[in-house]
């Protein structure tokens, strides 16, 4: 297991060497397609709209659901300061969302926020969670009204992260993605295996480097 620096969301990671490696999602953002949220950022614009505050505020439902469930995770207290009483409402059906799915599931987290780091990939990211109810699987958060391919390429590469840190505990209970909408609802997405998103994840990787390499000859 590598060296990991800082806390998130500017985590640096580093192999044991000392050689600081990409993240997950620095890797994948390179090449993720973004030619709608700059048409989104750019309609805003014209309506004389800042797009990071509209952005900020579209997530906070959301993003205060996370929060509530990861402090429960933790066994700690969360207190919604600085939210609106909407946005507490909203946030609040979701999380009452996730617990039934919880209770219906009986999945239990057996880490979270897990940082780890690939020597043999080079690259580190940090994982949401674990979860376990007689099979390990992995977990993911997300803050958004849709899922999207990129989505499945992360879950991947965290797998990767896991298997090559924790080889004698396998993923044998496929991927989670819980998904928080800022409407304030909970959504459960689940896959048994993902060998097409790993493919690509680790294709991205080896272009990242090849990109790194032709930005030093131009």
């Amino acid at each position: 297991m590598g060296l990991i620096e800082g806390n998130m969301p500017t985590q640096i990671y580093r192999m044991k060497d000392g050689t600081r490696v990409p993240s997950v999602t620095t890797i994948i953002s390179r090449f993720k397609e973004s030619g709608g949220l700059v048409h989104w950022a750019w309609q805003l614009g014209c309506d004389g709209k800042d797009y990071r505050k509209v952005r900020d505020e579209a997530a906070d439902a959301g993003t205060l659901a996370h929060a509530m469930v990861e402090a429960e995770i933790q066994g700690k207290l969360y207190q919604p300061d600085g939210y609106d009483t909407e946005t507490i409402e909203k946030a609040h059906q979701a999380y009452k969302a996730y617990q039934e799915w919880k209770r219906q599931t009986q999945l239990r987290a057996l880490e979270t926020e897990c940082p780890l780091v690939s020597e043999g990939h080079r690259f580190g990211g940090t994982l949401d969670a674990m979860f376990v109810q007689d099979k390990l699987s992995l977990g993911d958060w997300k803050t958004s009204n849709s899922i999207y391919p990129d989505y499945l390429v992360q879950l991947s590469a965290y797998s990767i992260l896991w298997r090559e840190n924790y080889p004698t505990l396998p993923i044998t209970g496929g991927f989670h993605l819980l998904r928080f909408s800022k409407e304030g609802d909970f959504a459960h997405h689940w896959w048994g295996d993902l060998r097409e998103a790993e493919e690509a994840f680790l294709l991205m990787r080896r272009l990242y480097d090849l990109m790194d390499k032709l930005k030093k000859r131009v």
